[in-house]
């Protein structure tokens, strides 16, 4: 790879890293006309960004080379930093939580939070404790920031899990986390809005809001078999959700973690051969950010529409058989078993980017050290005398950095947020309900003013028109 596209590359990974904000959808100044500045220009420009005057400047070569509202980026050594920082970000959770204070719409209601324990699912919890709530956290072992969970209950909420459980001490754990009592449930995979139903620990539980498609498959299936007792919001589903924390978040947080590992060892994901496995909305956003960081990208999926779709977007597309030998195999599905033996013996390099348990089929106690250098790279181990795999096949972008972008997750939680209103004002059914148009809406409209961006309006004439049911076709011959 070029010196001058590396370092371009490298700056905007660092931005990313070293803040865990986002690329896409912000203006960006880059000081400079020499190759590199070029190059971060057009990087940026395939990202999302715009080259404008705004909080972020980067000036290659200079000290420090990246400034964050003119200011060298800010220090985030601690869990106290992070969660901080991470508040400074979420204008748009925020504005819905304080709504809810002054509402008093979940003053004294018990909240369970599960989900991934990171920076921003801290300040979650501290809006809705902040707006009234009784709030306790739960993270499931692989996904729980010790340091964050320390600093969560030094700031008084309570937090259940533990990185070193697992088995039979992991299911206690979430167990004892539901008896705590709960009226509302905010999940992130329903594993504990199904647990709850297995243990029958539903006394007092108005509802729950699920996060994740991989979530929302199998509470559909209880639909379906009459085993849903409680109302679900499917936060998924909407799409100030979907649209960009799949796309986008993730799409930007799992690259980012892939070229990082991969750089650490020598390897550059330029002109890399590339396979998507999937191609919902992580799908398209983690091969957008691939492409725009040079790789070849192709893409195998069992839609026949999404396919079709990867196809129009300029993807090849194939079996992953035929795709998957000596490429980096990327998969984008949230389904078990995804990448199987066979994949993972002819695959170069393995990672999973979403991720649910044993989305690859690997051994962990198999897993071989690679060493750079003489020392082991972190997040790369190879599987027998097959493929790298990174992160140990969990969720790249949180087993080896930092999740989503903040600005994405404030989005998030924003709907999930008004989720929680929507449970306590609405007398829903049990059942998988959508998250309100008005309600997305709402959210939409709050993020572009918290951006400074202007949203257009109809004319009189345009909205007479639109209430006009009647064919203009033939209005002027009508008798």
């Amino acid at each position: 790879m070029p010196d001058a596209l590396l370092t371009a590359e490298r700056l905007v990974r660092r931005f990313a890293r070293d803040t865990n904000l986002l690329v896409a959808g912000r203006s960006i100044d880059v000081v400079g006309e020499d190759e590199v500045a070029d190059e971060l220009r057009a990087l940026l420009v395939r990202m999302g960004a715009r080259i404008a005057q705004g909080a972020v400047v980067f000036a290659p070569g200079s000290a420090p080379e990246i400034l964050l509202d003119g200011a060298p980026l800010p220090r985030r050594a601690t869990a106290d930093e992070r969660i901080d920082f991470a508040g400074q970000h979420m204008p748009v959770s925020r504005g819905v939580a304080e709504a809810l204070e002054s509402a008093g719409t979940v003053r004294g209601v018990r909240i369970g939070i599960a989900m991934v324990l990171e920076p921003k699912t801290a300040q979650l919890a501290l809006l809705l404790r902040d707006a009234g709530a009784v709030v306790a956290v739960y993270a499931h072992p692989d996904e729980i920031d010790p340091e964050v969970a320390a600093a969560l209950r030094v700031r008084g909420i309570p937090v259940d899990g533990d990185p070193s459980l697992s088995g039979v001490a992991e299911r206690d754990a979430a167990i004892a986390f539901l008896r705590r009592g709960h009226d509302l449930l905010l999940d992130d995979g329903s594993h504990l809005i199904r647990l709850a139903h297995e243990e029958g620990l539903l006394t007092g539980l108005r509802g729950a809001a699920e996060e994740t498609t991989s979530g929302l498959t199998p509470l559909r299936r209880m639909v379906a078999e009459g085993a849903l007792r409680i109302p679900v919001v499917a936060v998924n589903d909407a799409p100030m959700k979907t649209a960009f924390d799949n796309r986008y978040g993730t799409g930007q947080s799992c690259v980012f973690a892939i070229a990082d590992v991969l750089d650490a060892a020598g390897i550059g994901v330029r002109d890399q051969p590339v396979v998507v496995i999937g191609y919902g909305p992580v799908g398209e956003g983690v091969a957008a950010h691939l492409r725009a960081l040079g790789a070849q990208v192709s893409v195998t999926e069992t839609d026949p529409v999404r396919a079709l779709r990867a196809a129009h977007d300029g993807y090849g597309t194939g079996r992953l058989k035929a795709l998957a030998p000596g490429a980096l195999v990327i998969s984008a599905t949230g389904a078990p078993h995804t990448i199987d033996p066979e994949t993972l013996r002819a695959a170069r390099i393995v990672a999973v980017a979403g991720g649910v348990p044993g989305e690859v089929d690997v051994d962990v106690a198999e897993l071989l050290p690679v060493e750079f250098a003489h020392a082991a790279l972190p997040h790369l181990e190879r599987a027998g005398d097959g493929a790298l795999l990174i992160a140990r096949g969990g969720c790249v972008n949180l087993a080896a950095a930092e999740g989503n972008p903040i600005e994405i997750m404030d989005l998030s939680f924003a709907v999930q947020l008004s989720a929680a209103a929507q449970l306590l004002v609405t007398a829903l059914p049990a059942g998988v309900h959508p998250f309100p148009t008005e309600a997305d809406d709402a959210v939409a409209r709050a993020a572009l003013a918290a951006r400074g961006e202007s949203l257009d309006a109809r004319s009189d004439a345009q909205l007479r028109a639109q209430r006009d049911w009647r064919s203009p076709r033939y209005r002027d011959g009508a008798a």
